[in-house]
């Protein structure tokens, strides 16, 4: 049995359901309401080879901002639970994903501690029917609800879809990193002994 979680997220703006195996095969089945924000989140589990579903009805009548606030909120703390006493895992990881003209840098670190560095800029507001802007909305929330270091930095890039699909990505690549299984660490990695 792979390291799963399955969170139920109710409030007055979203409803959300979600689950995730982290020892998946990227399988993915995702319906946010946000068709782009949807394709981030497929690309995010094909690359970490994370299987995860995600529905979420949410008040898009206003804007995106709740979906993908609370859609972040709901992913940290799927990631926290999957991930479990964090016993034997590599903790740290990073990546550097070029697509096309984009080349986006991600490293995180399964410390039990928030922390979002972002230095990103996106040239365009809007991507499909999504707000760039809520790009590190998402990232924030995942930090803060999962307890992990998330520093992403866009080294370049001129095509916001492809700056944006780079990071996920990215991201995705360094969280499967930090999840792995290391034969040589037979606790946590920490000489505090915990995370």
């Amino acid at each position: 049995m792979g390291r799963t979680a399955e969170i139920k997220r109710t409030t007055k703006e979203t409803d959300i359901s979600m689950k995730i195996e982290l020892d998946g095969e990227g399988k993915s089945k995702i319906d946010t309401g946000i068709g782009f924000f949807n394709h981030m989140l497929e690309g995010f589990a094909k690359h970490g080879f994370f299987d995860l579903d995600v529905t979420i009805k949410g008040d898009l009548e206003v804007d995106g901002h709740h979906t993908v606030e609370d859609a972040g909120i709901v992913l940290g703390t799927a990631i926290k639970d999957a991930v479990g006493d964090k016993k034997g895992i590599k903790r740290y990881g990073y990546f550097i994903l070029p697509m096309d003209d984009a080349l986006a840098l991600c490293a995180v670190d399964l410390c039990g501690r928030p922390y979002l560095q972002f230095d990103c800029y996106f040239p365009d507001s809007m991507t499909g029917d999504f707000d760039t802007s809520l790009v590190k909305e998402f990232f924030y929330a995942v930090s803060y609800s999962a307890g992990m270091n998330i520093h992403i930095k866009m080294l370049s890039g001129e095509n916001s879809h492809h700056m944006i699909e780079a990071i996920f990505k990215a991201f995705a690549k360094a969280l499967d990193m930090a999840t792995a299984y290391d034969e040589r660490i037979s606790d946590v990695l920490s000489t505090k002994g915990s995370l």
